[in-house]
């Protein structure tokens, strides 16, 4: 049991989650988008919040500025979000522009502002759930593109809401964090993805 709750918290890393949400987008959409254009912006994606994160944590940890992927401090957490504000930024501005997917750049307007949560309450020696953070906020984008779209995908909904219970368990579990910690991981991933359904809605 204890091996599955800890593999719960590596297969849905909030590292992975950019990713799922852009992958469901063009699965979803009823646009047509240019299957060039798809893998060049999925490449762009792994790259810059994988591979990049990965590289990073590497080159800490080499440093001795961490001493887990899961970044157990806040003192840890805090250059780790500052970077990845920087590359939402980026991608807000060269992958997603706004008058290109006008859905992908408000979900990752909405992954930037919970980003900068994180970085504030890091700031404020409050360790927020980032696993809770991300997973709510692309529950949130999937509801929002099965109104959007008005498709049905109530088993995807389903599946991730005992995803997100597996994962406050597996974190309770490993003892990472307190209850309060998941609740308010939850709401500052939701909480911004509702904001800017007001915005593409």
């Amino acid at each position: 049991m204890n091996i599955f709750l800890k593999s719960i918290s590596v297969i849905f890393h909030p590292i992975l989650m950019p990713l799922i949400g852009i992958a469901f987008y063009f699965l979803k959409s009823p646009r047509y988008i240019p299957p060039q254009i798809i893998q060049a912006k999925i490449i762009s994606i792994i790259i810059l919040t994988m591979i990049l994160p990965i590289l990073l944590y590497y080159l800490l940890k080499t440093l001795k500025r961490v001493k887990s992927i899961y970044l157990q401090t806040t003192k840890e957490r805090i250059f780790p979000l500052a970077v990845n504000c920087f590359i939402l930024l980026l991608i807000i501005r060269k992958i997603f522009p706004q008058n290109e997917i006008l859905e992908l750049y408000f979900f990752f307007i909405g992954v930037l502002i919970t980003s900068l949560s994180c970085l504030f309450l890091s700031a404020l020696k409050f360790k927020v759930s980032i696993h809770m953070a991300a997973i709510s906020g692309v529950l949130m984008f999937f509801i929002a593109l099965s109104i959007h779209f008005s498709i049905n995908i109530n088993g995807t909904l389903a599946f991730l809401a005992i995803i997100i219970g597996a994962i406050a368990t597996s974190r309770l579990h490993l003892e990472a964090h307190s209850y309060l910690e998941l609740v308010v991981g939850f709401f500052v991933g939701l909480l911004p993805q509702i904001i800017t359904l007001n915005y593409w809605l």
